[in-house]
């Protein structure tokens, strides 16, 4: 079943609204922002169905306007389940000058003989501000199902004016891959992948080292950090449980926002 999900952000009298959504089954878009001296608009994107099934294909457009901030939020976890054909996402986003997108996505967590391939496609204008984290675990952990899935494929690329700035390519077979090798999982069953983009003023120097400190305390983890390029963070950390990288990627977003205001204001 094809599925469409179409969000847009605007920017009108000094604060970001939704300003337009169009969904068809079995998404949902409700605004969830609680504070008005909040100029930043808060969007959940909620799902009535348990997760994607054999066949699926997602198509989810999501454009954020000149000046808008708009941080969008996804209910629960997704499953991928059972499959013979597979089950696909496109999902691009668009971002005008000046404006700012942060999403941070629950888990996903593929089934038995799930076969999943994704493409995220980001473009953004100048002085734009994006902080993009998505999650994969190993299955159902606790019901025994741990890296029986068949293929999980998905690539995210950043563009700034029609120029890569970042690409991830991340392919898990299981079924045919040790997960435990080096190289590859290494013992972990779960991880996760946060980039960070600035057109504008780029990175700070002092944004590494202080998510690394940050961090530290995260118990039976593995992490990197690195900076490509002078307008790209990109951060990997490999753990043993959803919840853990959820929160960790969470206070990674916050804290990047944080140090934008701040830097902003200095």
């Amino acid at each position: 079943m094809n599925n469409r999900l179409t969000i847009k952000g605007g920017f009108k009298h000094g604060r970001s609204y939704l300003k337009d959504t169009f969904f068809t089954p079995p998404f949902r878009v409700v605004d969830v922002s609680e504070h008005r001296h909040d100029p930043t608009a808060y969007v959940m994107v909620m799902s009535s169905s348990p997760g994607m099934l054999d066949g699926d294909h997602y198509d989810i457009n999501i454009e954020v306007e000149t000046g808008c901030s708009l941080q969008l939020q996804s209910q629960s976890y997704q499953r991928i389940f059972n499959m013979e054909r597979g089950a696909s996402q496109l999902q691009q986003i668009k971002l005008h000058p000046g404006a700012a997108f942060t999403y941070v996505q629950h888990p996903v967590v593929p089934h038995e003989k799930a076969i999943f391939k994704g493409r995220n496609r980001i473009e953004l204008a100048d002085d734009c501000l994006l902080t993009f984290g998505e999650i994969l675990t190993c299955g159902r952990k606790h019901s025994g199902e741990v890296f029986r899935y068949t293929s999980f494929h998905n690539i995210t690329e950043v563009y700034h004016h029609a120029k890569l700035l970042v690409k991830d390519n991340l392919l898990l077979q299981p079924l045919t891959v040790d997960m435990a090798a080096i190289g590859q999982m290494e013992g972990f069953t779960h991880q996760a992948t946060l980039m960070h983009v600035d057109t504008g003023e780029g990175i700070g120097a002092d944004l590494v080292p202080a998510l690394y400190t940050l961090l530290e305390e995260e118990k039976e983890v593995a992490l990197g950090i690195s900076s490509p390029s002078k307008q790209v963070l990109v951060l990997r950390m490999l753990g043993n449980g959803g919840e853990q990288l959820f929160n960790a990627l969470q206070k990674v977003a916050h804290h990047c926002r944080h140090y934008k205001t701040q830097e902003t204001h200095s």
